[in-house]
């Protein structure tokens, strides 16, 4: 896998797994802590950021009633600042979906 690619996945993580035995008043903390260990994991930059639109997503039923699975859209995007340390990072916005049920990770084509 080239990393120098700039790409857009869409990816449905799994929270309840990853939040098991977690306090009640760190859950939502926690799944904030995954989702950026997910966005490392599947798009192999250190500098992930979320949007805005997924903290109110994660936060909505408070701190403790984080949804079992969210559907995400992860982008690697060129960092143009001068001074950064990566040439590349991650970018995590919330996809909504009716049901998380049966959906695949796909390839974004239409983000230019």
């Amino acid at each position: 896998m080239a990393l120098q690619d700039v790409v857009t996945r869409e990816y449905t993580i799994n929270l309840h797994k990853r939040l098991h035995g977690v306090h009640f008043k760190k859950r939502a903390p926690k799944a904030v802590k995954e989702i950026k260990k997910f966005a490392t994991l599947h798009m192999g930059t250190t500098d992930v950021r979320l949007d805005p639109k997924l903290n109110v997503q994660l936060w909505k039923r408070g701190v403790q009633g984080v949804e079992k699975r969210l559907r995400l859209r992860i982008s690697r995007k060129r960092n143009d600042e001068e001074d950064a340390k990566e040439k590349l990072f991650a970018f995590v916005e919330p996809v909504f979906v009716p049901t998380t049920k049966g959906l695949h990770t796909v390839v974004v084509e239409d983000d230019a």
